[in-house]
């Protein structure tokens, strides 16, 4: 017994003396490796990388860059029918006919089948629209159709092979949030700039009639409209469309259009070649503290009708100047931009009841929206 104690002592004695050997020698070999990688849950479900270890974009702007295109467009000069009439050619003599224009802008591929997503006023009027890929591929490309209230348009390349940028949910972003923009600024090449979400939800700006935009802080310059707004696992977050300034050049307030908002655009222009949108026929104003006051109700918790069209959808359910809509088809509208955008969802012909608050009180009104209209194309800042 004395002997197996013995053994035993003297082998633990040993195992401890070779333990401080190593740990003083060597002690990574008893150190326990662990690496711990940010994922992001992508939509499909496989686990993205969202920053390497060096903080750097690099992956993001890996996955995202080969989808977004260069877009150069082409307007064949005018001609004055006047150069053709002798007497005019008499007084004024041969005009000399004006310069071809041309434009400069980005896009990004969103099919294999050579669909591309960008902005309308990016190829509005162009003779020719003509597609650079990353790659340095070159093609014409054919415009599928257009929404100028979004300011979208979706073109078709038909080229093989074509990478293809993955859509993100748009509508998980938070202010904060790190992005990148991607395009092909004052037509230098593809360029890739950082920031982050600054705010979310922007109206009222005078850009677009449907307005919802994603405000930030990476640069945007001339020539990246159309471009990609991408998050750090380099999924689709918005279309870069315009910015505020006062030089022309970036001051650090970008606005993209939401993957939301171009997802179900461009899901009706193919389906369809054009967005049908409802229409009820009404003038309408936001609540203001004051009248909220008279109604009984807390300030942005509805939209006043200032005017409703004469035989016009909402004349015929029996909406009248004065009521306040406070939801349309149980989906609820604080200001005249949720207003619009709930009636424009509507099915035109499908009838749909609207929560209207009168000096009576409280009504239900059953509505059948009509068709929208396009309106006239006006020049906006961009």
């Amino acid at each position: 017994m004395k002997r197996l104690w013995l053994l035993f002592a003297q082998t633990v004695t040993v195992l401890v003396a070779a333990l401080f050997v190593v740990n003083t020698l060597q002690p990574q070999w008893l150190s326990k490796r662990t690496t711990v990688v940010p994922v992001f849950e992508a939509a499909s479900g496989t686990a993205v990388p969202q920053v390497e270890g060096n903080g750097s974009f690099r992956a993001a702007a890996r996955a995202a860059s080969g989808a977004v295109v260069s877009i150069n467009t082409s307007k064949a000069p005018s001609t004055g029918t006047q150069s053709a009439d002798p007497w005019f050619r008499f007084f004024f003599g041969d005009q000399a006919p004006s310069q071809q224009q041309s434009g400069l802008g980005s896009g990004v591929i969103v099919s294999p089948a050579g669909y591309v997503l960008t902005n309308n006023h990016v190829i509005e009027e162009a003779d020719e629209i003509e597609v650079i890929l990353n790659d340095g591929r070159k093609a014409v490309a054919q415009v599928i159709g257009t929404d100028p209230e979004t300011d979208l348009a979706i073109l078709k390349i038909n080229l093989t092979d074509l990478p293809v940028i993955t859509l993100g949910n748009s509508d998980a972003l938070e202010i904060g949030d790190q992005v990148l923009a991607i395009g092909n600024p004052f037509g230098v090449g593809q360029t890739v700039t950082s920031g982050i979400v600054s705010a979310l939800g922007r109206t009222q700006l005078g850009i677009n009639t449907f307005e919802n935009f994603i405000q930030t802080d990476a640069a945007i310059n001339p020539g990246n409209s159309g471009g990609a707004l991408v998050d750090v696992s380099g999924q689709l977050m918005g279309i870069n469309t315009a910015i505020y300034s006062r030089s022309g050049g970036s001051m650090g307030i970008g606005f993209a259009i939401p993957t939301s908002t171009a997802r179900s655009v461009m899901e009706a222009i193919v389906k369809d070649g054009q967005v049908t949108r409802g229409w009820i026929g009404v003038e309408p104003q936001d609540l203001s503290p004051e009248l909220a006051e008279n109604f009984g109700m807390k300030p942005g918790t509805g939209v006043i009708i200032s005017g409703v069209l004469q035989n016009g959808p909402a004349a015929q359910a029996g909406i009248r100047p004065g009521d306040v809509i406070t939801a349309v088809g149980g989906r609820p509208v604080n200001n005249v931009a949720q207003l619009l955008s709930a009636v424009a969802n509507l099915s035109p012909g499908i009838t749909t009841s609207l929560d209207v608050v009168r000096r009576e009180g409280k009504t239900k009104v059953d509505v059948t929206p009509g068709r929208r209209n396009l309106p006239r194309q006006q020049t906006l800042p961009r």
